[in-house]
């Protein structure tokens, strides 16, 4: 431990010079689980507010987060007094079902532009697509830092569950949009989300073509498990990811401590990636 440390302590050491003249972006990626009272002693009333201490001690520019009802992100609105948000329901465009938002930094951030599109053949109204178990969203926003004057773009997603057909097509999709949404071509760009889908599939493979894996590239990493099921998966189940251009890796990390109250806050641990722009 000791020696990891150290290495560590070197490695930062290194870059401070470029700390000096650049800035950072933190992005953490959750999946919070839905408001479901059917999870026993797991329900979202007895780690809310671990999931808001998570939040608090990691200090994110961007909190991507999945699953959330309408009552959940209202919560954590409320609850993180630095933070505002964009995103709508995905089962009627406003606030009906999950939402995939975006809570960001509001004293550091303000939305230049933002806007949601449904993982379907039809992406501009709401509507379910191919062989997808359930409606699927992106919501997306381009950030002016009103510290740097800098822009940033940030999606975020959540893949169905059970439509193989459903994960592959979202992808094309996502990668087209992404094109066709970022005109700042030297702005960072972050896509987080559960994918639900190991990064080796080959599902990602045009969106490898435009985008790279912060867990891949980090200086510092990690390649531990982001599904947990409640303690009762093994910690080898990779499906949430943070994928970036523009924008150089310095860490990633698996939030999986216990540190925020519980032991599990969720039964996907938040990813956690520091970006150098």
């Amino acid at each position: 431990m000791k020696n990891i440390l150290l290495s560590i302590t070197l490695l930062l050491a290194c870059f401070m010079p470029a700390f000096a003249q650049k800035d950072t972006i933190t992005v953490i990626s959750f999946n919070i689980r839905y408001n479901n009272p059917g999870d026993g002693d797991n329900i979202w009333d007895n780690r809310k507010a671990s999931c808001v201490k998570m939040a608090q001690m990691e200090k994110p520019d961007f909190l991507c987060v999945q699953e959330a009802y309408f009552v959940q992100l209202d919560y954590l609105h409320r609850s993180l007094s630095g933070y505002d948000y964009i995103g709508v329901g995905r089962d009627d465009g406003k606030q009906g079902g999950e939402h995939m938002a975006i809570l960001y930094n509001k004293d550091r951030y303000e939305v230049v532009e933002h806007g949601d599109f449904w993982l379907s053949e039809t992406p501009d109204v709401c509507s379910r697509g191919w062989d997808a178990a359930c409606h699927r969203i992106v919501t997306w926003g381009y950030f002016r830092d009103m510290k740097t004057g800098k822009h940033v773009y940030c999606f975020n997603t959540h893949l169905d569950h059970v439509g193989e057909t459903a994960r592959r097509e979202s992808v094309k999709l996502i990668t087209q949009r992404v094109k066709g949404i970022v005109k700042d071509k030297r702005a960072p760009v972050f896509l987080t989300g559960d994918f639900n889908s190991d990064i080796s599939s080959d599902i990602f493979d045009p969106l490898k073509k435009v985008m790279k894996q912060a867990r891949k590239d980090a200086l510092v990493t990690d390649s531990k498990g982001t599904f947990n099921g409640w303690g009762s998966a093994p910690n080898n189940i990779v499906i949430d990811h943070i994928f970036y251009k523009n924008a150089k890796p310095l860490l990633y990390c698996t939030l999986n401590e216990n540190k925020y109250g519980r032991a599990l806050i969720s039964d996907h641990f938040p990813i956690k990636s520091v970006f150098l722009y």
